[in-house]
């Protein structure tokens, strides 16, 4: 007797299989910023270099020209007056470029593009650990500052907003080798990526103030945004909380963001569709 068994479709039976689910931006963000923060603190030889440098114009610059400055009327408390600069010579060019450079090279980089993951948050994670990078840095220039007899008449609260300041300026800067990083993939282009500061740094308020420049210089230093940024700075520690000093030094700020930030943003795109 032959069997009138139906065969089973085990195809028509099987459940669908779910779907990944994209995580939050959150996730993503926090994802990529706790891998961005633990490289800082595997690379203690990164920090070394990058205090020194602001430690040695500060001492060096207070030592030579304190007496002149001060005699001459210039500036009444030099060491006020070169503090800001050391910050800013201390947060500018710190970033996570170099390890955004080995994770291209690596191939890491593009995996992480074939996830779901939000292309933003790439950056903003980084930008997250470049945040601690910066603050570490500025604290220690801060506290020889003060050690050397530097008073903040705003207080201690304007210490912090000396320190965030610096930090956002540092941040605003991050841009550029970001941009660089992910237009070359190329770690030598990455570290010469300093050379850019150069025109923010000198050609500005870096040894006297405004009203003592000339001719040619004084122009650049008009339109330079370090200006603003040393004038917010600069009025933390002796003038007070002068709320339009320092708006014109976040506006200063702000700008330097928009163009860094879109230059890499730009960067990014074109790494996706080459990647694609």
């Amino acid at each position: 007797m032959m069997s009138t068994t139906t065969p089973v479709d085990h195809g028509a039976t099987r459940a669908p299989e779910p779907l990944a689910r994209r995580s939050s931006i959150v996730h993503d963000l926090a994802v990529v910023a706790k891998r961005s923060s633990r490289g800082v603190f595997r690379e203690p030889e990164f920090f070394i270099p990058a205090l020194i440098v602001p430690v040695f114009f500060f001492v060096v610059n207070v030592g030579a020209l304190q007496d002149f400055a001060e005699a001459s009327g210039v500036v009444e408390d030099f060491k006020a007056f070169q503090l800001p600069v050391s910050i800013i010579f201390a947060v500018t060019g710190v970033s996570r470029a170099s390890a955004l450079v080995t994770d291209i090279q690596g191939g890491y980089f593009d995996r992480l593009l074939l996830t779901p993951i939000r292309r933003p948050t790439l950056l903003l994670g980084l930008m997250a650990a470049d945040l601690m990078a910066v603050l570490m840095l500025a604290i220690p220039v801060l506290l020889l500052g003060l050690l050397l007899g530097v008073n903040f008449v705003t207080g201690f609260a304007g210490m912090i907003v000396f320190l965030l300041y610096g930090a956002l300026w540092g941040l605003a800067f991050a841009g550029f080798p970001y941009a660089i990083a992910l237009k070359t993939g190329n770690p030598a282009a990455v570290n010469s990526s300093f050379i850019l500061f150069f025109p923010f740094a000198f050609l500005t308020t870096t040894f006297l103030p405004k009203e003592a420049l000339t001719g040619w210089l004084a122009t650049v230093a008009t339109y330079n945004p370090v200006t603003y940024v040393l004038d917010g700075l600069r009025s933390l520690i002796t003038e007070g909380w002068e709320w339009d000093v320092l708006g014109k030094g976040l506006l200063a700020i702000l700008a330097v963001t928009v163009v860094s930030f879109g230059l890499a943003s730009a960067a990014m795109r074109g790494r996706v569709a080459q990647s694609a």
